[in-house]
């Protein structure tokens, strides 16, 4: 039996946050529909204190969604928490997420607080959230940079006043992975009470390490991961939906595994990117265009022998047709044969090799050789 990891979509809105992706409420709820079918446990609805926008996109979803929990953010204010529980009454299954930066950084630079002053504004948020939903969920802001022994008081004081979730942001995407994973084991095994809680990950992307640093949490005891499709967000961006959810498929070794239907995965990352107005880079791992496409000759010809030589997923689970064998001036033979056989052409090898040579002269002058132009050459 592997143990089911959480999956906590915050597109909606750490991934809102991104400059230019702002989307309005009718587009939320409409990505906040397919999170649903996609499986989501946990869609982090907006921060509802921000503004009257994200007041309504709460409300809206609370209504529009059944099955996954909607959740809203707010700071350790008394306003935020008011505002959250205000436009969460629709929903079915409500969460408040509240919490404060714990690392001395923050505490001096940001702020202006001493440590016990954390602690106290710690119990504090989520005695008032719980006032509103049984759900609470704490977050220790920049705990990445928090020394584990304080970080592990702050956990204390949430579960003490009735937190069901702990998140240990990496805020700044400063931990490299074994250093993150050892966090989350360090609090597993020393905050008083942590069995009335699940540990959640939020890890960013500064360094790239964001996927590494949230699969070292759950190997270490996380059992949700935070979020977003496409990996959006904050500066460098968030943990990639996509990518911890195929790493757990892909890897059973982990016992990890979650509700996700991973054939959905290519198309909402694709309404995403649309909606957003946000592109996602070609070679982006699971849902970029040339996650499955294949062109040196070398790679060709083992795909097209047997597609797992080149391929760890098979195409169709995350909502991809086919692999895609792009003709360029690396590809082989094997290549221009495979294309030349879905246009309804089989040369014989001494046809291939004269239509090869031919082929070779137009690809060094194209990025690409397209299926008209290998048409002409196969008609010639």
């Amino acid at each position: 039996m592997s143990d089911k990891v959480y999956i906590f979509d915050t597109t909606l809105r750490d991934g809102e946050q991104v400059p230019g992706c702002k989307l309005v409420t009718e587009e939320k709820i409409i990505i906040a529909k397919k999170l649903e079918e996609l499986g989501v446990d946990i869609i982090e609805a907006g921060f509802p204190i921000s503004s009257p926008g994200d007041f309504k996109s709460v409300v809206e979803i609370s209504k529009a969604v059944k099955n996954p929990t909607v959740c809203a953010l707010t700071r350790a204010v008394e306003k935020d928490i008011d505002a959250a529980g205000e436009a969460l009454k629709f929903a079915k299954k409500g969460r408040i997420h509240t919490g404060l930066a714990t690392s001395e950084m923050h505490r001096q630079h940001k702020l202006r607080m001493t440590a016990e002053q954390v602690i106290e504004k710690t119990s504090f948020a989520v005695a008032h959230a719980k006032k509103y939903v049984e759900d609470v969920e704490f977050y220790a802001e920049d705990a990445g940079r928090t020394e584990n022994e304080y970080l592990a008081r702050v956990c204390e004081a949430a579960i003490k006043s009735g937190a069901t979730v702990l998140n240990i942001p990496d805020t700044t995407g400063y931990c490299l992975p074994d250093q993150y994973g050892a966090k989350i084991k360090y609090l597993k095994e020393n905050v008083t009470g942590i069995h009335k809680a699940i540990l959640s990950t939020h890890c960013h992307n500064d360094l790239g390490l964001a996927t590494a640093n949230s699969i070292y949490g759950a190997v270490n005891g996380a059992r949700q991961i935070e979020c977003t499709i496409n990996g959006i967000g904050e500066r460098a961006g968030n943990t990639a939906l996509e990518e911890v959810v195929m790493i757990m498929r892909q890897q059973p070794n982990l016992g990890l595994h979650t509700d996700i239907q991973t054939p959905q995965l290519n198309s909402i990352s694709k309404l995403v990117s649309e909606m957003m107005q946000m592109p996602v880079q070609p070679n982006k791992a699971i849902v970029g265009d040339n996650a499955f496409a294949h062109s040196s000759g070398i790679h060709q010809d083992g795909v097209i022998k047997h597609r797992e030589n080149y391929e760890i997923i098979d195409p169709k689970d995350v909502g991809v047709d086919h692999s895609a064998i792009v003709l360029t001036a690396r590809s082989g033979r094997a290549a221009v044969a495979y294309r030349a056989k879905l246009l309804g052409y089989e040369p014989t090898k001494d046809e291939l090799n004269i239509i090869y040579q031919e082929f070779l002269k137009v690809a060094d002058t194209r990025k690409e050789v397209n299926d008209d132009e290998l048409l002409k050459l196969l008609k010639t």
